[in-house]
C-alpha cells in the first residue's frame, strides 16, 4: 500500500490508535500520573524550593503520603492554584518556626514522581 493510499485508508487510524495505546501501556506518554488524595502525616518542612518551573517543591518527611507518587518525601503546586501564594507563605514561616504541618495530595503525580498538594494544615 502506498503512502498516498495508507492516508485516506481506515488502516491508518487502527495503527495510529494502537500506537497510542502501546506508548501508554509504555508510560512514555508525556503528563501527569494519577494516583490516591488524601493527607498525609504531622510533620516539620525540611526543604522548601521555589523554582523557576511552573511550581514550587517541598520536601516533607512524612512516613504517609496516600498519593502512591514515585518520590514519597516530594511534593509540588503550581504557582497558579488558587491560595498558592498563601499556602507557599506558610510553609516558609513553618519552616522559620519549626511548626507541624500536612498537606492534601490531589493523587496527580508530575514528571518527577512529586505529589502535588491542595491544601495545608498547620498544627503545634
Amino acid at each position: 500500500m502506498s503512502h498516498q493510499e495508507l492516508a485516506g485508508s481506515p488502516l491508518r487510524g487502527a495503527i495510529g490508535g494502537m500506537l497510542a495505546c502501546w506508548l501508554l501501556a509504555a508510560g512514555t506518554l508525556p503528563g501527569p500520573a494519577w494516583a490516591s488524595a488524601g493527607w498525609t502525616d504531622l510533620v516539620r518542612v525540611a526543604e522548601l524550593v521555589p523554582t523557576s518551573k511552573h511550581y514550587y517543591e517541598v520536601r516533607l518527611p512524612v512516613g504517609k503520603n496516600p498519593s502512591g507518587c514515585r518520590e514519597q518525601q516530594w511534593f509540588y503546586q503550581n504557582y497558579d492554584s488558587p491560595g498558592a501564594e498563601q499556602m507557599f507563605e506558610v510553609l516558609l514561616e513553618s519552616l522559620t518556626a519549626d511548626i507541624r504541618l500536612r498537606v492534601y495530595v490531589t493523587g496527580v503525580c508530575n514528571l518527577s514522581g512529586y505529589a502535588e498538594f491542595s491544601s495545608i494544615s498547620v498544627t503545634r
